[in-house]
């Protein structure tokens, strides 16, 4: 038995946000349904693609059937209401307003079916000054500061970063998962659902952990940032040292046995004032040395380090293969490695299922298990209200 067997969920989520958290419920055994336009998430036509067919789509919707309605077809709307009294959950990531624009917002799906959790992700929530403002996560990491306290703690000021790593998306489809299964479990004790109001902001805000405590007082920096790069004589290595344990493993590893007396660095105040000093005095041994060796001395002397890697290079450590954390999955293109989940469950599945579904896909098989007949799913197609593959 899989943790969320016998869940379905309708997927109306496009991009990145919402289709990573509907792939997490896949993953763990819900049934999803991503209902799309005719003309398909705009992820499917996105690089790298094998015969029309997108591993980035197929990485955020591995294991979710599709299904095609034109949402601003009343027929289409009628489809959903059935649906709705089958379903467990609702995803959806429109910009306020938008659901309710087509009758599908939560205060219209509620009393089709009380038992409904209904999540809503969008950049700065459901209401406010803000909810309106079109979003995605690159004007989230800035809007949110983020951005700008990645800068702070590079020594020097500069033109902020181009984003290609959508880390806002990451982080607000994952509150959503969270909040859905905090949602279906008090469901359990009160048999009745609820709505789930996810902010990107917010999701990118809880990153800055530091950053939002030393923004109300008055913290000074440190000459140099503690967690970073240390130079070799090829490379760079990333060292991070959190604790007087790991500072004296990082004094045992370079030979330098006098830091845990040195008045600069004995205490953590005084070392954190003086870490460019200290950094400069172990780049003073690191720098004679090749990437791979000072990395070999830090392993024997537990020192949390690492080199810098690709993400190809990450892929391919040994580490990854012994927890099974990539899966093969299988589209009209052919195969394709995906991400499973960062967690594993002791007592049920918690992975990439094998397939990406064509677009409109499964539309006839959930229209003919609503009760539509093949000549009103024929007529559905005809009309422009669903597309069956």
């Amino acid at each position: 038995m899989n943790a969320l067997d016998r869940v379905r969920v309708l997927d109306f989520t496009t991009t990145i946000a919402g289709p990573h958290c509907g792939r997490l419920m896949a993953d763990l055994g819900a049934e999803v349904i991503k209902i799309e336009s005719s003309e398909g998430d705009m992820m499917r036509t996105r690089l790298p693609l094998r015969a029309g067919a997108s591993t980035s789509f197929g990485q955020l919707n591995a294991g979710k059937k599709s299904l095609v309605l034109d949402l601003k077809r009343p027929e289409a709307v009628d489809i959903v209401h059935r649906l709705v009294k089958t379903a467990d959950v609702v995803v959806e990531n429109f910009r306020p307003g938008v659901m309710a624009r087509f009758g599908l917002d939560y205060a219209k799906l509620q009393p089709i079916n009380p038992a409904l959790v209904y999540c809503a992700i969008s950049g700065y929530g459901q209401t406010g000054p803000s909810a309106d403002r079109p979003a995605y996560a690159p004007v989230i990491h800035a809007a949110s500061g983020f951005d700008l306290a990645q800068i702070a703690h590079q020594m020097a000021p500069r033109r902020p970063d181009y984003c290609g790593i959508f880390v806002a998306d990451v982080v607000s489809g994952t509150y959503a998962f969270g909040a859905i299964m905090a949602a279906l479990f008090q469901r359990q004790a009160t048999g009745i659902g609820q709505m789930i109001d996810v902010s990107m902001l917010e999701s990118m805000l809880s990153l800055t952990l530091s950053e939002l405590q030393n923004s109300q007082f008055d913290v000074p920096p440190a000459p140099r940032p503690i967690f970073g790069p240390v130079e070799t004589k090829d490379g760079y290595v990333n060292l991070s040292v959190a604790s007087e344990r790991t500072f004296q493993n990082m004094a045992a590893a370079a030979g330098r046995a006098d830091w845990l007396t040195d008045p600069r660095f004995e205490k953590y105040q005084d070392r954190r004032i003086n870490w460019g000093a200290l950094m400069d005095e172990l780049e003073e041994w690191s720098k004679t040395l090749p990437t791979a060796e000072v990395q070999a001395i830090f392993d024997r002397h537990g020192v949390p380090s690492s080199p810098y890697r690709t993400v190809r290079e990450a892929m391919a450590d040994p580490q990854l293969a012994h927890r099974h954390s990539l899966a093969e999955v299988h589209d009209k293109g052919g195969s394709f490695l995906a991400l499973n989940p960062p967690f594993r469950l002791s007592g049920s599945r918690a992975a990439a299922q094998d397939f990406v579904a064509g677009l409109g896909e499964h539309s006839a098989a959930v229209l003919a298990e609503l009760g539509y007949s093949a000549d009103e799913i024929a007529a559905l197609v005809r009309a422009g209200v669903t597309v069956a593959a």
